[in-house]
């Protein structure tokens, strides 16, 4: 089976181990700065509801979600959804997250072109990393490289998901530190904190889409090998 090639495990071995690490960085980060209370006592739902109406975002909606680090904000209902250990806690931690996810409602209601495109390429991404593999395999099982080219491309719009991703959380974490500060939410001292926190997590995004690239040339390679050998 393709997953005991020793060579997609040389191709993509480190950037699974690098995803390993960053989800390691933001668990510790989270942990460290969640024990450390604001300045101001808000938990994420207060600060969330202050840098909504900070940012004349009134009409977004505020909603709890089970699970941990499961906040986002969906922007198909305008709707921001925080964890409940992010919610009820006023921690560094919590505003730093809270702030990414508004900085997301920001991008959408300023009609920031990159979150637009990483929307637009959902459905057919969503498709793409889950059929693209199997097209790729089958088509090399039944010997039709065209079948596999087809799961190549589903795949490499899996890959420019990833690709649009990265800037847009990159631009989400730098909206929210600068409303935190220009918004007197935090002091200086707790900047840092909220930075860690964002930039820990900007470390899985990097992780995912050098993953998704890595499997995209090792599909690449497995095809176009294949069609060497005949």
């Amino acid at each position: 089976m393709w997953y005991f090639d020793p060579m997609y495990l040389l191709l993509v071995g480190p950037a699974l181990l690098l995803g390993i690490v960053a989800q390691l960085m933001v668990s510790s980060a989270f942990g460290r700065y969640s024990r450390i209370r604001n300045s101001r006592g808000l938990t994420g739902a207060e600060a969330a509801q202050h840098l909504l109406l900070y940012n004349e975002l009134g009409t977004v909606r505020l909603e709890g979600t089970s699970g941990r680090l499961s906040d986002h904000y969906d922007p198909r209902s305008d709707t921001l959804r925080l964890s409940m250990e992010v919610a009820r806690t006023p921690s560094v931690a919590a505003l730093g997250i809270v702030a990414h996810e508004v900085g997301h409602a920001r991008q959408v209601h300023s009609g920031y072109g990159p979150m637009r495109w990483r929307a637009a390429l959902v459905p057919v991404a969503s498709i793409g990393s889950m059929a693209g593999p199997w097209l790729v395999f089958l088509g090399l099982l039944l010997r039709f490289g065209g079948l596999s080219w087809a799961g190549i491309t589903l795949f490499s719009v899996a890959a420019l998901f990833y690709l649009v991703t990265l800037p847009v959380e990159l631009n989400a974490s730098r909206r929210g530190l600068a409303m935190l500060e220009h918004s007197g939410l935090v002091v200086a001292e707790e900047m840092s904190g909220a930075r860690a926190v964002l930039r820990a997590a900007a470390w899985t995004y990097v992780a995912a889409l050098l993953t998704a690239v890595l499997q995209l040339l090792y599909f690449i390679s497995l095809v176009g090998g294949g069609r060497r050998r005949r």
